[in-house]
């Protein structure tokens, strides 16, 4: 699912929204795929950010695009671009 694009120095990944509590913040869950050096077997990490959605309007289990940018709190370093599918 982690398609990631390297657009100049920044990166973009596609990531679905596990949290929308906090104020003009979501929590990205991002997952890829990776093999094991030993068994040869795929298998799925997840890592999440946070990033900056200045209009409060992804919702969890949103698709969305986030790209790299300068920190913008102590754990922010991400922004959304846009919301690429919405919940169901």
């Amino acid at each position: 699912m982690s398609d990631e694009v390297v657009t100049g120095r920044r990166r973009e990944v596609r990531g679905r929204v596990v949290s929308n509590k906090m104020d003009k913040t979501v929590v990205v869950a991002v997952e890829r795929t990776v093999k094991h050096s030993k068994y040869r077997k795929y298998i799925t990490r997840t890592r999440t950010f946070q990033a900056h959605d200045e209009a409060n309007a992804c919702q969890i289990d949103d698709l969305v695009l986030i790209r790299e940018c300068r920190p913008l709190s102590r754990m922010k370093r991400w922004m959304v671009v846009e919301r690429l599918s919405a919940q169901s």
